[in-house]
């Protein structure tokens, strides 16, 4: 029996079939009325004051920073472990990516780091990532960091819908935030959308603009824009999944512990969510020097696992020399340490109890084999 990475079966719920058929036959599949009510859904389930719908969470991040005035010939801070889209997004609002150093632990962007590109200067705006599903444990000093310069905050929470620090949700506490509801999520469509949240009306009315080509009501493009709408059927599958999510992310807390304990003693390292973080939980990921010979084991062994992330965003060749100049920082080694370890394990809300602990015999076998005491050391256990 073989475990799968990732079970998505909600397409087959009464109730998403239910929502598809609405919008069929209403006649309307673009900017209607699924989309004002998932916004307005979205945006009191964030608590936040409003939500625009976009096209995918890389639209959600370019339109955010060009609606927040971020564009050609300025730079943006960025974690330097992310998925390439987080990059992705800020070129193609004009501006430039500058990468920074993560936390050992969380794998999220870190203060200090962050701190030290501040003082050389010329950072116009910070892209911090809530990497699979938590935030890093400096958030606060970050957020105070950024505040003390007057450089927006731009939330990339695409991996962390419901997450909370300290009783407060992600995405609530940047100028805007952006979201992705690929169907991996923990919310998740039936294709591509994202979302831009935030609190500043104004900014989310350009947000509204810069989506539609940059159109005001009168069919006048007052702005250069993108094409980057939100279709009625994603938004109203996603309308009738949230009330799912708080439930969906409690199961995958409660499987995160489940592996925790069922991985006790190996010499694995969780990638865990920093202190006073609720994680959504939406990746269980460990960190193994052996990363490829572990997957290979485990593939053997009929377990799907996959890589977020497999390379540091300055190592690949679309972001080399993003951001650099003759006072350039070093490299990002826990960022490329991290790209060299990480694996992520099968992990969803229909994960069974036995295939953690068929994951878990798999994994203990590899370092019980013949040849593990020839093996170089691996990363610090999970009883840390």
């Amino acid at each position: 029996m073989s475990v799968p990475f990732q079970r998505l079966a909600f397409g087959k719920a009464p109730a998403v079939r239910e929502a598809i058929g609405r919008v069929l036959e209403s006649g309307r599949f673009v900017l209607g009325p699924e989309v004002e009510a998932f916004e307005r859904d979205f945006a009191a389930a964030v608590g936040v004051r409003a939500a625009v719908g976009v096209s995918s969470g890389t639209d959600a991040l370019t339109l955010a920073l060009a609606a927040a005035g971020v564009g050609p010939g300025d730079r943006v801070l960025t974690t330097a472990f992310s998925a390439g889209y987080t990059a992705l997004g800020i070129l193609r609002s004009g501006a430039e990516p500058v990468f920074a150093e993560v936390e050992p632990g969380t794998l999220c962007l870190d203060a200090d780091a962050a701190e030290r590109v501040f003082e050389r200067g010329r950072i116009a705006a910070v892209v911090p990532v809530h990497l699979y599903g938590h935030t890093a444990a400096g958030w606060p000093r970050l957020l105070e960091a950024a505040a003390a310069r007057g450089l927006p905050v731009i939330e990339d929470a695409c991996q962390t819908h419901g997450a909370r620090f300290r009783g407060r949700a992600l995405g609530s506490f940047g100028r805007a935030a952006a979201f992705s509801f690929y169907p991996t999520k923990n919310l998740g469509g039936l294709g591509e959308g994202g979302a831009v949240v935030t609190d500043d009306p104004e900014l989310a009315a350009r947000v509204r603009t810069l989506r539609q080509g940059g159109e005001d009501d009168r069919r006048r493009h007052v702005r250069p824009g993108w094409n980057a709408r939100l279709d009625e059927i994603q938004a109203a599958v996603l309308r009738v999944r949230l009330p799912d999510l708080e439930r969906g992310n409690r199961v995958r807390r409660r499987l995160a512990e489940e592996y925790r304990a069922a991985l006790a003693g190996l010499p694995l390292r969780i990638v865990d969510p920093g202190p006073e973080t609720e994680s959504a939980r939406h990746l269980f990921v460990v960190r193994c020097r052996e990363r490829d010979a572990f997957r290979r084991h485990l593939a053997a062994a009929g377990i799907e696992t996959l890589v977020h992330f497999p390379e540091a965003l300055p190592d690949q060749p679309a972001f080399r020399g993003a951001g650099t100049e003759a006072d350039a920082p070093p490299p990002c080694p826990e960022a490329a340490r991290a790209a060299a370890e990480v694996v992520s394990l099968p992990f969803h809300p229909a994960l069974t109890g036995a295939e953690i602990a068929r994951v878990a015999a798999a994994a203990r076998s590899f370092f019980e084999a013949e040849s593990a005491p020839n093996r170089r050391p691996v990363a610090a256990p999970v009883s840390e």
